[in-house]
């Protein structure tokens, strides 16, 4: 992939917001699936 990075993947990059947010979303994705037993199958 040798293309130029667009303008708007360059600021979704160098913004620390969205950056923040797609952490969190990232980390309560994975509890998420830590917690319904790895897999997502939850049947509790």
């Amino acid at each position: 992939m040798t293309r130029r990075i667009s303008k708007y993947k360059r600021f979704v990059m160098m913004n620390p917001t969205i950056q923040f947010f797609k952490f969190i979303y990232l980390s309560i994705k994975v509890l998420v699936i830590v917690a319904g037993g790895h897999g997502g199958t939850r049947n509790a």
